[in-house]
């Protein structure tokens, strides 16, 4: 499993993991400017987004105000090796950008890592440690009061089967053990690297425990559709893409709901959003259209054919227009990738739960019953520009573009929290 991270600058070589998307036009608006008045002031800054940006952006500062912080909600963050700099890097953040102080539960249920092998395998840990802390840091600005624990696997591979058990042995101590109610992913693998037996024997396994996740236990699953756009790697060392639309797991699975990527540009009365052009999204090869996908537009479905569609859902990713953040003792601008969208749904899910004062769990029918609503344009900043068209050693890999209402590449569009949030709770009570 690969993490989802960008970074455009700085830090070690390892955590240089790719490169960047451009930023295009603009569509749909959303957020108010303004200035912090409390540590670094890289407000409206792209690339340099603070967490008042993200909240602004997001709508979710008026929430903070009244007191919904996510407070007595705990979210789970699922990553390979850990960080063992997680603490020190979240206390900087915190500091330095006046948020309340919070102690990250570390909990590594299948023992110590992994030792690295050679070059590439520390670097591969390297670049999960700088995920780990990107991800606790995202939770934090979006829901400064809620919980976070890091749950650790010892183990993985940038593609294919190696490290999948695992991982999935973690997500069934966490639910064991109750370790909280949002789980958040920001990691895949592709689907062209899992075609053979021994892997869907292995996806076969996860399907019933995501399933009582979320429809049972009242667990809410993110995962990051992926940082290739309409394509993904085709072998295990994660160095050649396929030249046909792939998409990856855990994002495809119908239990989950998936976050794609826009890029998010200062505007004269907030925000606006386009499609990121790497942002992962297209049609599953593994699993069958999920019900709360078929009540999207009869004109959508003969794209659909059936398949399972990602993303669900989408948030900035443009590492152009992405974070700051503070990993491995230092400050570093530019960090990217569906490993920030999927955080900030995870941090409005926290305050969503609080607000309801239960656990919404399986929210995917609730999401798109609102979605296709007339309250749609309310809730939602429907992206309607970019597309994840891509280009592999000369081959073009036709991509999706952003329209209005549903698309393969932001989902339902990016996130109006403060109406969303009661639409969503009304409408997963109403059984949607």
């Amino acid at each position: 499993m690969r993490q989802r991270i960008f970074a455009l600058t700085g830090m070690l070589l390892a955590l240089l993991l790719a490169a960047c998307g451009t930023p295009t036009g603009s569509s749909g608006t959303t957020g108010t400017t303004g200035t912090s008045t409390t540590g670094l002031t890289a407000v409206d800054k792209p690339g340099e987004y603070a967490p008042v940006d993200l909240q602004r952006a997001y709508h979710v500062a008026s929430l903070i105000q009244k007191g919904d912080t996510g407070k007595g909600q705990t979210i789970i963050d699922m990553v390979c090796y850990g960080n063992p700099q997680v603490q020190s890097d979240l206390d900087a953040y915190s500091k330095a950008y006046g948020l309340p102080p919070t102690t990250v539960q570390v909990v590594a249920p299948l023992g110590p890592n992994q030792p690295p092998q050679n070059t590439a395998d520390q670097q591969f840990q390297a670049g999960w440690a700088g995920e780990t802390s990107l991800d606790v840091e995202m939770y934090h600005a979006l829901a400064p009061g809620a919980s976070i624990v890091v749950l650790v696997a010892p183990v993985c591979a940038p593609e294919g089967i190696v490290g999948l058990p695992q991982s999935r042995q973690e997500l069934q101590y966490a639910l064991d053990h109750h370790l909280g109610d949002i789980i958040c992913i920001s990691g895949g693998t592709s689907e062209a690297t899992l075609t053979d037996a021994a892997s869907r024997a292995e996806l076969k396994l996860w399907d019933p425990i995501l399933q009582q996740a979320t429809t049972q236990d009242g667990v809410t699953i993110f995962v990051s559709s992926g940082d290739n756009g309409a394509t993904d790697y085709t072998d295990l060392n994660a160095t050649q893409l396929d030249t046909t639309p792939t998409t990856s797991f855990p994002t495809d699975s119908p239990w989950v709901t998936a976050v794609g990527g826009t890029t998010l540009d200062p505007a004269t009365n907030g925000f606006s959003q386009v499609a990121w052009d790497n942002s992962g999204g297209g049609f599953s090869g593994f699993y069958s259209e999920p019900s709360y996908q078929q009540t999207l537009p009869s004109a959508l479905q003969a794209q659909f054919q059936g398949r399972r569609g990602v993303p669900d859902v989408a948030a900035d990713a443009n590492p152009n227009t992405g974070v700051r953040v503070y990993l491995s003792g230092q400050w570093s601008p530019g960090f990217g990738g569906t490993s920030i969208s999927a955080p900030i749904w995870a941090g409005i899910m926290a305050i969503a739960d609080q607000v309801a004062g239960h656990p919404l769990g399986f929210i995917n029918p609730a999401l798109y019953h609102v979605g296709t609503s007339s309250r749609a344009a309310t809730d939602f900043v429907d992206i309607t520009s970019g597309n994840n068209t891509q280009v592999v050693n000369g081959t073009t890999v036709p991509g999706y573009a952003a329209v209005p209402g549903w698309d393969a590449i932001t989902g339902l569009g990016a996130p109006v929290a403060d109406a969303l949030i009661p639409d969503l709770i009304a409408a997963q009570k109403a059984g949607s």
